[in-house]
């Protein structure tokens, strides 16, 4: 990390502790890969799919005007798992405490299908799980959950279907848990291979991540400028807080 780097992590830092910002930005080496960090005890993070018409939101574009309908700000959106051409999940979607789409244990073709691949859910605790798509429980106190893959890192090691030195690139976004038990969701801006798209994630500490979707991935960052309203997908992530009137 350079001096400059440095710097500016240790005065985002000192302004987290004295309460000034209201979320964490993750500094790291990799300039191709912009993360958000998320305390969902304390951040108001939901999944999205349709509006109050029943119509797929579709766009994170779409989002931020059907919550600001809603006063509610977008702090924070990503594209949050595969999708079948007419939006619907092509996995499991817990949302509210209603599952929308079931767990999707079928063999196929294509990234979803790399096993292990994953389930990415919420408690009604706010407490937040990675897991593989076979060890995937409904308890019955889950608030979201998206279903999608592989998995990036299992149990502290990375997928072992990804090798270094791959030439296999492309734009991706993941989401991991921290060593802390917050959030961590990341893009590559430009391409990345699987191998070192799981490592950033390994590098911070997660002892689970898993890939959420490849070169339509789109995040909506403005804080560090970084907007993207455009897109078509299935479900999305979003980080909300509410308009001051």
């Amino acid at each position: 990390m350079s001096a400059k780097k440095y710097i500016l992590f240790l005065t985002i830092l000192l302004l987290i502790t004295a309460g000034i910002y209201s979320f964490t930005v993750i500094s790291h080496d990799d300039e191709n890969i912009i993360g958000y960090q998320v305390d969902i005890k304390k951040q108001n993070l939901k999944l999205y799919w349709k509006d109050k018409n029943n119509q797929p939101i579709k766009s994170l574009g779409n989002l931020k005007n059907f919550l600001a309908k809603n006063k509610q700000e977008l702090v924070f959106a990503m594209n949050a798992g595969m999708y079948q051409t007419d939006n619907t999940p092509l996995g499991l979607f817990i949302q509210e405490h209603k599952m929308i789409t079931a767990l999707n244990k079928r063999s196929g073709n294509g990234n979803f299908y790399l096993k292990p691949n994953g389930v990415f859910y919420i408690s009604m605790d706010n407490e937040a799980t990675i897991c593989k798509t076979e060890d995937f429980v409904d308890n019955g106190k889950i608030k979201y959950a998206t279903q999608s893959g592989p998995m990036l890192v299992i149990n502290g090691k990375v997928h072992s279907a990804f090798n270094t030195g791959s030439t296999n690139l492309n734009i991706r976004n993941g989401v991991g848990i921290l060593p802390n038990n917050e959030l961590i969701f990341a893009m590559s801006k430009t391409g990345i291979s699987f191998y070192d798209f799981a490592n950033y994630f390994k590098n911070l500490g997660c002892k689970n991540a898993l890939y959420l979707d490849g070169f339509v991935s789109r995040t909506y960052l403005p804080e560090m400028n970084w907007i993207q309203f455009d897109g078509n997908f299935g479900v999305m992530i979003g980080v909300t807080r509410n308009i001051q009137q």
